[in-house]
Formats: C-alpha cells, structure tokens, sequence
C-alpha cells in the first residue's frame, strides 16, 4: 500500500446489527479509529460510504474498488454465522 493510503473496512457490528465502517490505523487501539455507523439494515451504497469517509476526513483512492471477504464469528467452525467484511484503499481527505 502506498505511503498516505489506509484501508477502511466496513462490516455488521454485533452490538447494533447495523453497518459499521471504520478505517484501520495501524499503531493505533481500534478504539481510536475512525468510524461511522449508519442507519437501517441494508448494505450501504457506495455513495453513502462515500460520505461516511469524508465526514472521517479520508476519501477514496484513484481507482479503489471495494472487495468482500468472508469470516466467521468461530474461526475454524463451518457451522459458525459468516461474518462478510469489505475493504477499500482510502487516503486523508484534502481540505
């Protein structure tokens, strides 16, 4: 990843059901990193993520496309929930 470049991820938190997006500051405890929750259920649009980071103060990359993982809630347990997280490169917003 290039210098200035972070990785912002966005998954279901477990406490609210809602979609939460974050961006990973390394060095930093998670519970310094920005976030954003955002309303209703629904998978967030790319717009909607869009102005989520800028009020974060980051903004996409040129050419970021979102990927999607799987995980689970269990590690190593197929019968565990799946935990889907997406990620995208993002970089400080400019003024």
């Amino acid at each position: 990843m290039a210098a200035g470049t972070y990785t912002a991820q966005m998954a279901v938190s477990r406490w609210s059901g809602r979609w939460r997006l974050y961006v990973v500051l390394l060095g930093e405890r998670s519970s310094q990193w920005p976030e954003y929750e955002f309303d209703g259920c629904a998978v967030p649009t790319v717009a909607a993520r869009s102005r989520a980071l800028n009020k974060l103060g980051f903004a996409f990359t040129v050419g970021a496309v979102w990927t999607w993982v799987e995980d689970s809630v269990v590690a190593e347990d197929a019968a565990s929930p799946v935990v889907l997280i997406a990620s995208v490169s993002v970089r400080e917003a400019g003024p």
